[in-house]
Formats: C-alpha cells, sequence, structure tokens
C-alpha cells in the first residue's frame, strides 16, 4: 500500500537525520546517551511531538551495527536471541525461489552461501517495533502496562507487566520478546516465568533529550531517518516528495509509522 502525500502532509515531519559517512564507533553510543542536551524550549513537552520512523532499503547494506548499538543502548542480552531492531536478508534466485534469512539477526553481517551468478535480486530489509497508531499490543494488555504516548510511541511500564506475553502474540511484526533477565530498565516480574514483555522503544530515554535512537546514529550509511511528525518543513517531506512510501502489512489497519522507502513486494 502507498501512503499518499496528502495523508502526510496533514501531519507533516521533522527530521532528525541518522547515519553519517566514516566509521561509527558503537560502544560509545553508550557513553554519549548521557550527555543529553536540554530541548530548545526548555523541558520535554510531549504534547509538542509525533514521531516517526523511515527506512530506506534501498541504503541498508546489511552491517549489522544497528542491531549492536541497540543492544548495547538497551541492554538487550547480547548472549540472547532477542532483539528489539534486526535485519532480514532478502534473495530472490533465478529460479524463483526466495531465501529470507535473519542470522543472529543480521548483527554480524551476512555469509554469502548462494552463487552470485544463481541470484537475481538480493536486498536488506530492516525491522523494529512499528509504533502503530492502532496497536493490537495496547488493546490486548489486561494491566494496561502497554500504552501509547501523546507523542506517538507504544511504550512496555515493566512496573505494571505481568508477563503474560498477550501483546507478543498480538504483535502482526513480531516486533517483541520476553525478557526473563534482570536489566536496568526492570527486574523480573515475579509472575508468569518471572520476566516482562520487551521491545523497541526509538530509545524513547534519549529522543526526550534531543538525541538520536542509537540504531539511526550507528547507520553509516543513513538508512535509519527518524524526525517529528508534526513539523511541516522536514526532511522527511523531502523524502516523501521524491520517493515512493510503504507500510509493513498495510490491511492489518494497524497505521504504522514505520516507513518504508523502496520496499520490495517479496517482503513480509
Amino acid at each position: 500500500m502507498n501512503i499518499s502525500r496528502r495523508d502526510f502532509t496533514k501531519i507533516g515531519c521533522k527530521v532528525i537525520i541518522g547515519g553519517t559517512t566514516g566509521t561509527v564507533i558503537i560502544e560509545s553510543l553508550v557513553k554519549n546517551s548521557v550527555a543529553a542536551k536540554n530541548w530548545p524550549h526548555g523541558e520535554y513537552d510531549w504534547n509538542a511531538h509525533y514521531w516517526g520512523f523511515v527506512v530506506d532499503t534501498k541504503k541498508c547494506i546489511g552491517c549489522g551495527r544497528c542491531v549492536k548499538a541497540c543492544k548495547l543502548e538497551n541492554h538487550v542480552p547480547i548472549d540472547e536471541p532477542w532483539y528489539r531492531t534486526w535485519v532480514e536478508r532478502y534473495r530472490i534466485k533465478k529460479d524463483k525461489e526466495t531465501k529470507i534469512d535473519s542470522p543472529d539477526g543480521g548483527i554480524n553481517g551476512f555469509e554469502d552461501d548462494i552463487p552470485a551468478e544463481d541470484i537475481k535480486k538480493a536486498f536488506y530489509t530492516p525491522k523494529l517495533c512499528n509504533h502503530c497508531d492502532n496497536p493490537p499490543c495496547v488493546q490486548v494488555c489486561p494491566v494496561g502496562a502497554t500504552y501509547l504516548t501523546k507523542d506517538g510511541v507504544v511504550l512496555v511500564d515493566y512496573d505494571y507487566c505481568i508477563g503474560c506475553r498477550y501483546c507478543i502474540m498480538a504483535c502482526p511484526y513480531g516486533a517483541r520478546y520476553f525478557n526473563s533477565k534482570e536489566s536496568p530498565h526492570h527486574k523480573p516480574h515475579p509472575n508468569f516465568g518471572g520476566g516482562v514483555a520487551d521491545k523497541c522503544t526509538w530509545c524513547y530515554h534519549r529522543i526526550t533529550k534531543g538525541l538520536l535512537p542509537a540504531c539511526v546514529q550507528a547507520c553509516p550509511v543513513g538508512a535509519r531517518v527518524f524526525g517529528d511528525l508534526k513539523d511541516p518543513d522536514s526532511a522527511v517531506n523531502k523524502i516523501l516528495d521524491k520517493e515512493r512510501i510503504n507500510v509493513l502489512k498495510p490491511k492489518l489497519g494497524t497505521r504504522p509509522k514505520v516507513y518504508y522507502v523502496g520496499l520490495d513486494r517479496e517482503v513480509r
């Protein structure tokens, strides 16, 4: 489903483009996150912003730096197959067979295990929580632990989460996981296996301080773009004027706020 320019201009966007040329030292993101600046007009006002995310699949090189940055920044266990964001590789062979893989979430990149002459087309597709305007995860949570903020971010209140996993089952994008380990964000809940539901928060602790999400900052090619959907004079609007925009699984009516440039019809 293509999203029309008219629909976007109703809300507008202010973008903060992530990713610069050269090597990004991923480990420095955690240290830099505490050096947050104040918003120009004082304390953060969640009524003044409405966030959105753009992924340019034509730029993604599958390096995995975004996945590593996310794990380090958000204390996602490195040794567990849990991911707030991950990268999938799609390869369409000349015999029309489609191969989809994401080894370790793409954190260490990808190996070429199919001869190049057998591949007709190949590309990478980063995925993450879509922070839907109509989130099914919020609807099924029995205790209100999952909620949509006024600035458009879907979050989990770890103090309220009972670990029932309903939201994990309800998410059509596979963007949630069950975290059974203690982290600086939360302690394991005593009910339902002693853990909580977890997922991408667009690094809410960073964006409310004027910083980029860790994955956006870490991308070396600018394939990830984060910005405010309330500003009509943004770089996102320039992207929307130039590129065709799609969302994942549009027929579900979840109204995702992760928009894709160059999304191939083979992506699931």
